[in-house]
């Protein structure tokens, strides 16, 4: 099984190139501490929209280089989609290992238990590649990376925004099942959804 730390010392474990269908070849691979001006670009680039959709806690250079010194401290693993060969980062892939407390007690009044082999996901991508299948086409190599660290299920992070039909879509189309709305601390709905890595072929 594979460890934070490991992945941090051998990123090529979790590095793979991929050509996307009707675009450029990309590289799916975990975030190096030498991406925070990169990242801040991608981060700065994102409309309002992606903006309000996303789990981020700023948009900026400061924010960047917060998720880069993070690497292999905490339980977050994070993982950009890069176009080759320009470098530009596309996307930002995160997990956490950790479950929220807020999170349990949801499930759990929805008649699930979480446990120690469930995760957190959350994806956000560049706003003029969403809309294109990019999502579905990387989600195997998603769906490996949680098998890899050991984990059984994939639920929300934070849960996704009720109005976000085509992120509810894209969820349900890659095996994500719902599980219960709820209101956020915010006022705002959301709806959590969850994914058994077993009901999903291996690749």
């Amino acid at each position: 099984m594979l460890t934070l730390t490991a992945i941090a010392d051998d990123p090529l474990v979790l590095t793979h190139r991929l050509a996307l269908e009707g675009g450029p070849e990309v590289v799916f691979r975990p975030l190096a501490r030498a991406d925070a001006e990169r990242l801040a670009g991608f981060l700065e680039g994102l409309s309002p929209e992606s903006r309000r959709f996303s789990t981020h806690d700023g948009h900026d250079l400061a924010a960047a280089g917060r998720l880069c010194d993070a690497i292999a401290r905490y339980d977050k693993l994070r993982l950009v989609l890069e176009e080759a060969p320009a470098g530009r980062i596309v996307g930002l892939l995160e997990f956490s290992l950790d479950l929220h407390p807020a999170d349990l007690v949801r499930y759990q009044e929805a008649g699930i238990g979480l446990a120690a082999t469930d995760c957190r996901f959350g994806p956000t991508l560049a706003d003029d590649y969403q809309g294109k299948g990019v999502g579905t086409q990387i989600f195997p190599l998603i769906a490996d990376v949680a098998r890899r660290l050991g984990r059984k299920r994939i639920i929300l992070w934070g849960g996704v925004l009720a109005d976000n039909p085509r992120a509810i879509r894209y969820y349900e189309k890659n095996g994500f099942r719902p599980v219960r709305s709820f209101i956020g601390a915010d006022g705002t709905r959301s709806l959590d959804m969850l994914l058994d890595l077993d009901q999903l072929p291996e690749q």
